[in-house]
């Protein structure tokens, strides 16, 4: 269920990045007005391009971060399963033995 919502939020996080992003065309060119001169459409588009390298790098280091939570996560729910079974194994071992003792007392 945390996977999902940390993927979920990566998603969403991606979205809003890409919509906050001046629009481009497909070939890469930024969609500009008739009144913008190229030189500050060419400059728009460098910025665009530079804070996109930046926001994807940041989302590659989030989805690194979740992977190493998840790995972490799975780790401690396999160590609690081990500790879980021994301390079974322990309770059965010890209703043995006093009931063993009590059978001895009789």
């Amino acid at each position: 269920m945390a996977r999902t919502s940390m993927t979920l939020a990566l998603k969403a996080a991606t979205l809003a990045l890409l919509l906050a992003s001046p629009a481009v065309w497909a070939d890469g060119r930024a969609m500009s007005h008739k009144d913008r001169s190229g030189a500050a459409t060419q400059a728009s588009l460098a910025r665009a391009k530079q804070k996109l390298q930046q926001q994807q790098a940041q989302v590659a280091q989030l989805q690194g971060s979740v992977a190493k939570q998840e790995s972490d996560s799975k780790q401690a729910s396999e160590r609690l399963q081990q500790q879980d079974k021994a301390i079974a194994q322990m309770q059965q071992e010890l209703q043995a033995l006093q009931a063993k003792q009590a059978a001895g007392h009789r």
